[in-house]
């Protein structure tokens, strides 16, 4: 007798490792708007997204290469790029009424890392979010650390929040 067994694919994303479905279920069951920061070579992609049963509302998206183009600040993908991109796309989150998020980063992630200081600039953009600040290391957010970049980054806040 012979026995057949079925294999059964899983989702494309789940086998490139790129959803953890479980943890984005959690996520969507909250019912509050997600805000999804993602890191790459080039930079920070940032956006505002809301769960809807025919398919996730993107309310507002950034990419940190905006900053170049706006406030002429170098756009690399450092932690002051991070802050300034969170703060930005913060306020202008709240112009798309956005008042409260989860955030959504990368499956993982230590103390200090980039995402955490985007997620920490929508909160002082004033869009309410649960966060650890210990998560967040405040002397590398002004880009004191880095040349030629503390000048810069001290402009372009200001120009963001006024």
């Amino acid at each position: 007798m012979k026995v057949h067994t079925t294999f059964i694919m899983p989702f494309r994303r789940r086998r490139e490792g790129r959803t953890d479905y479980r943890r984005r279920l959690s996520l969507v069951r909250g019912g509050e708007t997600r805000m999804v920061v993602r890191r790459s070579n080039k930079g920070f992609l940032i956006q505002f997204v809301e769960y809807s049963e025919l398919g996730d509302k993107t309310l507002y998206t950034m990419h940190s290469s905006q900053l170049k183009k706006l406030f002429n600040f170098p756009s690399k993908c450092n932690t002051p790029t991070a802050y300034l991109s969170g703060l930005y796309a913060g306020k202008h989150a709240q112009s798309k009424g956005v008042k409260a998020a989860v955030a959504d980063i990368s499956a993982t992630a230590s103390k200090g890392a980039n995402v955490f200081a985007a997620v920490k600039g929508a909160i002082d953009s004033g869009v309410k979010i649960p966060f650890d600040e210990s998560k967040v290391v405040p002397e590398r957010l002004s880009g004191s650390h880095l040349k030629n970049v503390g000048a810069a980054f001290e402009e372009a806040k200001k120009k963001i929040l006024s």
